[in-house]
């Protein structure tokens, strides 16, 4: 009690120059350098417009039967297509295919970018130690801290729209990705390596022809929790002008619509069950391949 008497004002003070100080530095950094990062994200919102305009655009039979046929490349299960498909009368038959598209297509955008830049990230981190004790802190910090409060930066600097959300997605999303490839890596037996090394094979060999294949079980499911994290972002990617069954919800919420935002969310926890399904049984069908190889 002493403590917080003897140095109220001053602590005040010394607190409020501080985080003014953090404001303008990045206000000044925002005004020098926001349109150089948005034109650098340019070709990321080219191709996610691209994307939805395609999903969204493609005749409803057609997308069905597409979106069957990936779920059985991955699943190999004619009972999850059959599931599949008909979620997806349901969700058109309710009225929100649309919604859906632009829903699948930020996920599926988002996954891919996180898979593009997680997946080297984490055999960078297997290969070095140091790496590891640099990165897993930031993967703490991007896994636990909210989501409004990286949303400010990424608002300073990129405005209200599809990318911002992207990027705020992808943060939330990554890290499953990266620590799983990183562990799966370091878990492949050192006795398969020492018989790779014995035959002569390449540090770049090695990596691509026995911890990588090896590892595949662990770097899907990275990959599963990723698309299941990125789902769970949909709505707080609404907040800043990401359309999809996200932005509904936000407008039930604000509305006070309980039909609307039911359904909505339903259909998001659809969409997360049938990712869910095929991820895990592509893994599941990879990890049997690999017993196969090298058992």
């Amino acid at each position: 009690m002493g403590i917080l008497t003897e140095f109220p004002e001053m602590s005040r003070t010394d607190l409020r120059d501080f985080k003014k100080g953090i404001d303008e530095a990045f206000k000044a950094f925002t005004r020098e350098y926001g349109e150089g990062i948005e034109g650098f994200f340019i070709p990321l919102l080219r191709f996610l417009s691209w994307f939805e305009d395609v999903v969204v655009t493609t005749p409803w039979p057609l997308m069905m039967i597409i979106l069957g046929g990936l779920v059985y490349a991955g699943a190999r299960s004619w009972g999850l297509v059959a599931g599949t498909i008909l979620t997806l009368m349901l969700i058109g038959y309710l009225g929100m295919w649309e919604d859906t598209m632009f829903t699948l297509a930020l996920i599926s955008v988002s996954t891919m970018l996180c898979i593009f830049i997680g997946i080297p990230l984490g055999i960078l981190m297997s290969k070095s130690d140091r790496t590891q004790s640099v990165v897993t802190p930031i993967l703490d910090i991007m896994q636990t801290i909210p989501s409004f409060v990286y949303l400010i930066p990424i608002l300073m600097l990129l405005g209200i729209g599809k990318v911002p959300g992207l990027i705020a997605v992808c943060i939330y999303a990554i890290p499953p990705v990266v620590r799983l490839t990183n562990l799966g890596i370091r878990l492949v037996d050192k006795d398969v390596l020492e018989a790779a090394d014995a035959f002569g094979a390449s540090p770049s060999q090695k990596l691509f022809t026995v911890q990588i294949p090896l590892a595949l079980p662990n770097i899907f499911a990275g990959v599963n929790q990723t698309i299941m994290m990125a789902l769970a972002m949909v709505v707080v990617a609404a907040l800043i002008g990401v359309h999809g069954l996200g932005a509904v919800v936000l407008k039930a919420v604000n509305n006070q619509y309980l039909a609307l935002g039911l359904m909505n969310g339903l259909a998001i926890v659809a969409i997360a069950i049938v990712f869910d399904r095929v991820s895990q049984k592509f893994g599941h069908r990879l990890q049997k391949h690999s017993e196969v190889i090298h058992g």
